[in-house]
Formats: structure tokens, sequence, C-alpha cells
């Protein structure tokens, strides 16, 4: 498999998860689904969906970043179980409308943010999480 072939198959995997993943559980995942791919090769496709915007990312424990296919195309915000790392969008006009408001007052212009919720749902309560 070339390199963009092993790219490609990293973004097809990484549009298969159903949380928040790092780059070495993807890494993982693919490797024991039988696809040859370095590490580093992750890496630089997580990369690319992240510069291209098609991928939400979420900072962990100890600066890991993990990453989520942007299914809608849409910048969202999640609300992310500290125990399993499942998700939940929330709805979140609020935080949009003072992004915009503060980068109009401020006089700034395509002003990036970032919001990170998290908590432990109800499952892993439930679980003595």
């Amino acid at each position: 498999m070339r390199p963009v072939q092993r790219r490609a198959a990293a973004v097809e995997a990484l549009k298969g998860c159903d949380r928040f993943v790092s780059a070495q559980e993807l890494h993982l995942r693919m490797v024991a689904g039988g696809t040859r791919i370095g590490l580093s090769t992750v890496y630089r496709a997580l990369r690319d969906v992240e510069e291209l915007g098609m991928a939400d990312v979420i900072q962990a424990g100890a600066g890991e970043r993990r990453y989520r296919w942007r299914r809608s195309g849409e910048h969202r915000h999640y609300l992310v179980c500290r125990v399993c790392a499942s998700s939940r969008p929330v709805e979140a006009e609020v935080v949009e409308a003072w992004v915009v408001s503060v980068a109009f007052a401020s006089g700034f212009a395509a002003v990036e943010h970032t919001v990170e919720l998290a908590g432990v749902c109800a499952r892993c309560q439930r679980a003595g999480g």
C-alpha cells in the first residue's frame, strides 16, 4: 500500500469509530484488523483531517489528543465521559454567539475556539466510575 493509500485507510478507520480515539488507539485497531500501517502515518492522517476541519479534536489527560470524524461537516462541541470516552454532542449556540461577539468587539477575524466538557456518563456512574 502506498503512503497516500495508508493515510486514506486511516481516515476510513476514523470514520468507523463511534467515539473519540487517540492516534495510538486508531493504530492498534487498524493493525488488529490486518492493515499494515505505521503510527507516524496515522498521526499524519489525523493531522490532515484536523487541518481540513473534518474531525473534532479534544484534549484528554496528559495532553493526549483524541479525534472523532465530523459526521455533519460542522464544528460541534461534545460532553465526553472521562471513564469510557463515550461522547454526546451538546447544543452550543450560546458559545458560538459569544465567540462571534468577542471577535467583533476585539476587532479580530478568523477566531477559533475550543470548549471541552468532561464528566462521568450514567453507565459509568452505575458501574462505580
